[in-house]
């Protein structure tokens, strides 16, 4: 008896102390309510099949981590892509005797590190929905997926709205959209994770089925406080006083005015203890060894870390109400800036008296908003469109900017943002921070404190083509699209006045150029065109041209696609590639060919207005997503861009993606990444997840760190500088803890502490071999 304890308490240092006998989550969570047991490994009889995807598996038990009950042990390889396991039942789950259920498991992370697990549900049907969850490091508890229940299908401008019912269990959190989905019947549970940067371990146990307790009416209603923080959640960095919230700023402000920058940093944040290069008066671009650079305008080596999003454009979120009057939705067809980046729009009595609760269940989630003729209603604004939601226009506040208010005062209109401008900038470099990343305000252009980048969007009435994620793509021979380059470039290079400071100038965002899942996928936007009339969209008019020069005859090309095309008429009106189309290596070699004839276009537009009106900067490109960016695409933008930009969330950038880079010998950006976690009072993390702030910070500098070591980078842009709103953006609802700063303007002290650590060294990191170069020749030469 004596020796079996013994064994037990070995097992349980062995995983944390953390770990939940088998069956015990089962007496402790939704104990009363109907559960359907899909998996407990106990059985001798397999009644499922393993699928596994890079991952591996085993049934666990005596001395597993169940005590002496079996559960399934999974490691999922951290080879920088997805890897998982699929359980699949021998006939389908059926689950019509639950009115509305969730998935709910029992998990145990036996890695020293937390891990992001999604997990996948898929009807016999095809319908699948995914979830995500970070399970911290030698612990267990158990999880919930809600798969079936009214609100799923129910949108109110969140990316995930807060729990539901009451529960001690995780919830999964919603990735990308919610979906109403039929799983009366299960064919699959998937469990994978994405992208590690090292094996990781999870055991499963006690999966089931669990009817959903009773939703609380009242879940979503006055959830968000005046300071646009949880109502209902306390959390270290919670403000309950605008006394406090001075006595915070007041605070930081001591601290920040005996701050100097790092001491190895020139003017404009080099490397000034490196070795200096010509010197041009702009940031340009060398490779240094075997390293890619940015040369500041000093010659100093340069490495861009920065935040991204520092500006008030995308703080403000939709109140629920509206107004009668239309002036407040008119467009100018000459606009050059898109809605999601306008500022706070100025709103007058016409307009506010004309207010009403077009969308009541918002307005009710919201404690505290400022009467019209409260001092603190000029954060009020108004949001013309948006891109996905169930608030198609309507008025926004903006919590963060009233919350500079509250902290600075207003000593004349408009104070507290030159008082934030000159804080940030302070922060900024205190915390080590070479630049900005894209979309820093204007504020920030003529301090010459620190370096940043312009960006411009290419928007207007001209052609498209393939609709991607953010809307569709331009037709870039469609005159119009020049013009509409040029007007927009001329902005921005108005904006920037030849500032040396200003590092490069982003052009559009995150673009749907294609990608490598499928013929079909990777040549959208051709196969789009193909489908197309050549007389009204000039793509299709570019490739017919194409075709004939090569083809001379239809015939040769009908053979060459495998497609029976009859006439060079026919194709001018339109053919279809579709899901039936047998991709012969002819048509491949072609729509690859149109692919980057297109992308060419758009490239060489683009880049001869930047040099004409911009020569003295960089163009940084496209902001490539890796579920947008294809061989082709890369191929005629090195022809154009100076760096690639890549907009990459992921737990680290790893290396097998960036072969491309070597093989086009450029230098390339991290445009965008961020990790997040649930102990602010948020709802949702982001995209990537850790379980705390301390996790965070962790993940912060194993991501930046391996972007310093990687010898075609110049630069990673962390994404944003604040959180967004707990009700979500107005542009998408996005309601994530991805800032430096909360919704209140605090900083987060893990973060600040991570960035300050990473950036000591971040320049003998990098670059420190060349030093040790530098000294040698100096040696030799005496």
């Amino acid at each position: 008896m004596m020796k079996h304890l013994i064994k037990q308490m070995i097992v349980l240092c062995a995983y944390g102390f953390a770990i939940i006998s088998h069956g015990q989550n089962n007496e402790m969570i939704w104990a009363d309510q109907k559960q359907k047991e899909l998996f407990n490994f106990e059985s001798k009889n397999i009644l499922y099949d393993i699928e596994y995807q890079k991952g591996t598996s085993e049934i666990v038990g005596g001395e597993g981590v169940t005590l002496g009950h079996k559960a399934l042990k999974v490691t999922f390889k951290g080879d920088e892509s997805t890897s998982g396991v699929s359980l699949k039942p021998k006939s389908p789950w059926i689950t019509n005797e639950f009115k509305n259920f969730c998935l709910v498991f029992d998990a145990t992370n036996l890695t020293d590190v937390s891990v992001q697990l999604h997990v996948g549900v898929e009807s016999v049907n095809n319908e699948n929905i995914s979830r995500s969850v970070a399970l911290p490091s030698r612990q267990t508890k158990t999880y919930y997926l809600e798969a079936q229940g009214k609100s799923l299908g129910e949108d109110y401008g969140l990316r995930d709205d807060p729990v539901a019912f009451k529960t001690e269990a995780v919830k999964m959190l919603i990735n990308g959209w919610k979906y109403n989905l039929n799983f009366s019947e299960i064919s699959k549970i998937k469990f994978f994770v994405k992208s590690n940067f090292k094996d990781k371990t999870v055991v499963l146990d006690n999966i089931r089925l669990v009817e959903s307790p009773e939703t609380d009416p009242d879940y979503l209603k006055n959830i968000v406080d005046k300071y646009g923080q949880s109502n209902k959640l306390d959390f270290p960095l919670k403000v309950k006083s605008d006394k406090e919230l001075r006595q915070i700023a007041e605070k930081e402000l001591r601290e920040l005015a005996v701050s100097k920058p790092m001491p190895d940093r020139s003017t404009y944040g080099g490397w000034k203890d490196g070795p200096k290069l010509k010197a041009t008066g702009f940031f340009r671009t060398e490779k240094v060894g075997k390293k890619w650079a940015l040369v500041d305008p000093e010659g100093y080596l340069f490495f861009s870390t920065g935040i991204a999003n520092a500006r008030m454009a995308n703080t403000t979120t939709f109140t629920g109400i509206d107004y009668k009057n239309d002036s407040v939705r008119y467009v100018d067809p000459e606009d050059v800036t898109p809605e999601d980046s306008k500022g706070i729009v100025t709103l007058n009595e016409k307009i506010t008296n004309t207010a009403y609760r077009a969308y009541p269940n918002r307005n009710d989630m919201f404690v505290g908003l400022p009467d019209y003729n409260d001092p603190l209603a000029n954060h009020y604004s108004y949001r013309r469109e948006t891109h996905k939601g169930p608030v198609k226009h309507g008025e926004t506040y903006s919590f963060y900017q009233a919350n500079l208010e509250r902290k600075y005062g207003e000593q004349y209109p408009g104070s507290y943002i030159l008082k934030w401008r000159d804080i940030t900038i302070d922060r900024m470099l205190d915390w080590g921070f070479t630049s900005f990343g894209n979309w820093a305000a204007e504020d920030f252009y003529g301090s010459k404190r620190m370096p940043y980048f312009a960006n411009g969007w290419i928007i207007g009435d001209f052609k498209t083509l393939s609709k991607g994620y953010w809307g569709a793509m331009p037709d870039p021979f469609d005159p119009e699209f020049a013009r509409r380059a040029k007007q927009s470039i001329e902005v921005v290079a108005d904006e920037v006045k030849g500032n040396p400071w200003c590092i490069g100038v982003f052009i559009d965002n995150e673009k749907s150029w294609g990608n490598h899942t499928s013929p079909k996928e990777r040549f959208i936007i051709a196969i789009d065109a193909l489908k197309k009339n050549a007389k009204e969209q000039p793509t299709k008019a570019v490739y017919m041209k194409l075709l004939k020069e090569k083809y001379k005859n239809i015939k040769s090309l009908s053979k060459s696609w495998g497609i029976k095309i009859n006439s060079w008429n026919d194709l001018a009106k339109g053919v279809a590639v579709d899901n039936n189309t047998v991709f012969s290596k002819g048509l491949l070699d072609d729509l690859a060919e149109m692919t980057v004839v297109y992308a060419s276009e758009y490239f060489r537009i683009v880049n001869e207005e930047l040099k004409e009106k911009l020569p003295n900067h960089l163009y940084m490109g496209v902001r490539f997503t890796p579920w947008g960016m294809t061989a082709e695409v890369r191929q005629a933008a090195a022809k154009y861009i100076d760096v690639f930009s890549i907009n990459y969330y992921r737990e680290s950038i790893g290396k097998k993606s960036w072969g491309f880079l070597e093989k086009l010998d450029k230098p390339a950006i991290i445009g965008e990444y961020h990790i997040g976690a649930l102990d602010t009072g948020l709802f949702h993390p982001g995209i990537v997840h850790a379980t705390n702030q301390e996790d965070r910070a962790r993940m912060y500098k194993q991501y930046t760190g391996d972007v310093i070591d990687n010898p075609y980078f110049v630069g990673a842009h962390w994404f944003q500088y604040t959180d967004s709103p707990i009700s979500g953006r107005a542009h998408d609802g996005e309601n994530y803890n991805v800032g430096f700063v909360t919704g209140t303007d605090i900083p987060y002290p893990q973060m600040v502490k991570a960035a300050k650590e990473l950036h000591e060294n971040l320049y003998t990191r990098r670059f420190g071999d060349l030093k040790k170069e530098k000294k040698k020749k100096h040696i030799m030469s005496e």
